[in-house]
């Protein structure tokens, strides 16, 4: 994503590789359905819902798009996510598989129902 760099989450999904675009669409409208009250910033150049702590992220790369729950998140669905590359914070997606919708809603609901509970974003 050279050049400028967006300023909203529209004008970044924009800016994301072509490939990767149906991806970043359906994921933010995954991510704004389940949190349709926090509001959305782009933050160190990647979109973030914010509500009014940081509740999740998203991110676009050249061949795949990250989707960050939290630590906790990810750890409590760990079966569930083995079948997928992950690190302790990001869900990586590659391009040419389908989005595991419902994997991502469960990813975050729980990180919405769990903020105030020690759940830290990183």
């Amino acid at each position: 994503m050279a050049g400028k760099r967006p300023t909203t989450i529209a004008g970044y999904i924009r800016a994301a590789p072509r490939e990767g675009q149906p991806h970043m669409r359906r994921l933010y409208a995954i991510l704004k359905s389940v949190a349709p009250e926090a509001e959305e910033a782009i933050k160190w150049g990647t979109p973030f819902f914010v509500d009014p702590r940081f509740v999740f992220a998203f991110s676009a790369h050249q061949a795949h798009c990250n989707f960050a729950p939290s630590a906790a998140a990810m750890k409590v669905y760990r079966k569930e996510l083995a079948a997928y590359q992950t690190t302790a914070n990001f869900l990586q997606i590659p391009y040419h598989e389908p989005l595991p919708e419902s994997l991502i809603r469960k990813l975050a609901r729980y990180r919405l129902r769990n903020m105030g509970e020690g759940d830290g974003f990183w």
